[in-house]
């Protein structure tokens, strides 16, 4: 492998499938109402409301998809100092994650973690307050260099997507069937499987899923974490069927395979990550 990729860190990966705040979808779950999701999110319900064009809030269905594009709730902004940059106090609920939280506020994973001199191998636990790094400016905040994204949801960096074709290795179980299987070989570390369109794709450990939706050009993202300090991202999906916090063993169903947008072939982007790490995911461990 290839060491300038060790640079880049997860914190790459979470830049380059990351959606902006105003791009940030909540799906509706049995028992949520318009009044206890905007509380969730600190938002005002009538603004979500006319952002989703919804009339009625009697109307709200589980499954739906609603926009939302402000500050979670609970969420306190600290100035500190002179200089345009201060912390929010989080407090963490049950399920939460660091790698679901940095991609929420929009931070990067390490910064996250020194600002609550947390290490690799931390568990966050309910009820702790966490300072949550942000920047009180009105354009958005620096995050680290990467391919951006265009308004039409595709990469602009074409070193993102560079790929090397590889034989099929039978004995190799991936998450899809993988009739072709190609290394990425850009500012990304992983490999691209072609499959069938809509065909199940599953775990190939057992973990928790630490972030689950949509990415601008990687169609829905699983990303399940294992222990050891590995993390597994399955990109390219059409539909998840897990959401953050749910338990996978190895084979359960994490959604169905989607047409990429760019090669309008169906192909999973599949990376492992050990400690921050990129790894050949042909050898990840597969329990």
């Amino acid at each position: 492998m290839n060491h300038r990729y060790r640079a880049l860190g997860l914190a790459l990966v979470l830049f380059c499938l990351s959606v902006s705040a105003e791009e940030t979808v909540h799906i509706v779950e049995k028992g949520e109402t318009v009044y206890s999701i905007a509380r969730r999110y600190g938002v005002n319900q009538e603004e979500m409301l006319a952002l989703n064009g919804i009339s009625d809030p009697r109307t709200l269905q589980v499954g739906q998809r609603l926009r939302i594009s402000r500050r979670p709730e609970g969420a306190s902004v600290t100035v500190q100092g002179a200089e345009s940059s201060g912390h929010i106090e989080h407090r963490v609920a049950r399920g939460e994650t660091l790698y679901g939280l940095a991609r929420r506020y929009e931070v990067s994973l390490d910064a996250l973690r020194a600002a609550n001199n947390l290490s690799g191998n931390s568990v966050l636990r309910e009820g702790t307050v966490l300072n949550v790094p942000v920047r009180q400016s009105s354009g958005p905040a620096p995050v680290e260099s990467g391919p951006r994204t265009t308004s039409a949801g595709t990469s602009s960096d074409d070193s993102a997507r560079q790929t090397v074709q590889r034989a099929v290795d039978r004995s190799i179980r991936w998450p899809v069937s993988a009739r072709e299987v190609s290394y990425m070989t850009g500012k990304l570390y992983g490999v691209m499987l072609m499959g069938e369109h809509s065909e199940t794709v599953r775990s190939l450990t057992q973990g928790t899923v630490v972030s689950a939706g949509p990415y601008r050009g990687f169609g829905k993202v699983a990303i399940v974490q294992r222990t050891g300090g590995y993390l597994y991202v399955y990109g390219g999906c059409e539909s998840l069927t897990v959401k953050e916090g749910d338990r996978v063993n190895p084979g359960t169903e994490l959604g169905n395979l989607g047409i990429d947008a760019v090669s309008l072939k169906p192909q999973l982007f599949f990376l492992v990550y050990r400690n921050n790490s990129p790894i050949d995911p042909a050898g990840a461990p597969r329990s």
